[in-house]
């Protein structure tokens, strides 16, 4: 990254009066739609899992294989969190069994988004219940993580057999909300290894994926022989050269969990300027289209993007010293954007098999969950009005 890297600033703004009241009304009245809806997803996918995005208005059922199963899991918990009903935690118990099973198997796990299938279940397990078996799981998927950890160039790779010369050496924005996994396995094993790889991938990411203005490369090469970075791209963006919108939602997240645990403030500065580059390219009703350098109206949107973002801007909230001039303005958006996705994106006409929020975009140029629901946008979702709600021990 280079150390001129601009952080472009925000139209500052405030609630109005009597606004936090009335955005809290929303979240209470669509509390109990989602719920309702899960509750017919329980019976609907039974002992399996949706897929990662609707086809047609519904999820497909799979077994646990996919990289997104986790966000079901996810959506059970925080279920449970809200209601405290059995239902919700026996359902996910039995997930997190099927999680241990999967890793165990090695089944459809030779890429990096571990974090984002053990943190969901086993992590989010053990914080909530205790469970000594769900840690032991969530410590062999950290193990397996490490498996792809390229020490020469101090990257996790993301995808493909280490020595698949198309992958080798590769590593994408989302990665870094799968370093989590590791920093715990660090603090429940006493085992600084875990840790060390993950801090010595966030370095690699914010030196090289982040580009001079504050957008982000979807992913980018490393030389595993050499240790020398060689270039970046896209794989879901409109062009290399574009901003693809989940890409950079990752990535503000991501750095902003990095820093809370290593302390690094460059890690937390790093994550407002994405935010603030996100923020500028928002439309009017602050939810965003799939890639942020596309600006006709009818671009198809990405809800997903926005609702990641809205979680990490409470995050933010809690990180940033209340004298902080953005401070105030990163809440009011976080909850305006909340808002807008219950008011216009919640999927209240629910069938069974059915998700949550309405027209995310998957993968645009692959025709894969265009203007669909898919499984993260619904977790996050979920997670935003958690995080609005009440104090929330974060699974990450």
């Amino acid at each position: 990254m280079s150390e001129t890297i601009r952080t472009e600033p925000i139209v500052r703004c405030a609630l109005l009066p009597g606004e936090r009241d009335a955005i809290a009304q929303k979240i209470r009245r669509a509390m109990p739609v989602i719920l309702v809806a899960i509750d017919r997803n329980r019976d609907y996918f039974g002992q399996r899992f949706p897929d990662a995005a609707c086809k047609s208005g519904l999820y497909p059922i799979i077994d646990n294989q996919e990289w997104t199963t986790s966000f079901w899991t996810g959506q059970l918990w925080l279920a449970w969190e809200w209601t405290k009903e059995d239902v919700y935690r026996t359902l996910a118990e039995q997930h997190v069994r099927a999680f241990g099973e999967r890793i165990a198997r090695r089944d459809h796990t030779n890429h990096h988004d571990l974090g984002f299938l053990y943190s969901l279940s086993c992590i989010a397990a053990h914080k909530l219940t205790g469970s000594r078996q769900a840690r032991y799981i969530a410590l062999q998927a950290a193990e397996a993580l490490m498996e792809r950890y390229h020490e020469k160039c101090g990257i996790i790779q993301a995808w493909g057999e280490l020595d698949n010369p198309e992958q080798q050496g590769r590593m994408i924005i989302d990665c870094n909300m799968n370093l989590p996994l590791l920093y715990q396995a660090s603090a429940a094993s006493g085992d600084p290894r875990y840790a060390q790889a993950a801090r010595r991938h966030i370095g690699q990411a914010r030196r090289y994926i982040v580009r001079e203005d504050g957008s982000t490369f979807h992913t980018w090469y490393m030389d595993v022989n050499s240790g020398e970075p060689r270039f970046g791209n896209t794989h879901q963006g409109l062009s290399d050269d574009s901003c693809w919108s989940r890409g950079q939602a990752w990535g503000i997240y991501g750095f902003l969990l990095n820093y809370l645990y290593t302390g690094d403030e460059r890690l937390l500065s790093l994550s407002q300027t994405l935010a603030n580059y996100f923020i500028n390219r928002l439309p009017d009703d602050l939810v965003c289209y799939w890639d942020l350098s596309l600006t006709d109206p009818a671009s198809e949107r990405d809800s997903s993007s926005t609702a990641i973002v809205a979680c990490a801007l409470l995050e933010l909230v809690k990180q940033l010293p209340v004298t902080h001039p953005d401070r105030e303005s990163y809440e009011t958006l976080a909850l305006r954007m909340l808002a807008r996705m219950v008011d216009y994106y919640l999927n209240t006409a629910h069938r069974a098999g059915e998700g949550l929020l309405k027209h995310s975009v998957y993968h645009f140029k692959g025709n894969v969950g265009v203007n669909e629901c898919c499984a993260w946008g619904d977790y996050f979702l979920m997670e935003s009005i958690t995080r609005a709600t009440m104090a929330w021990n974060r699974y990450w």
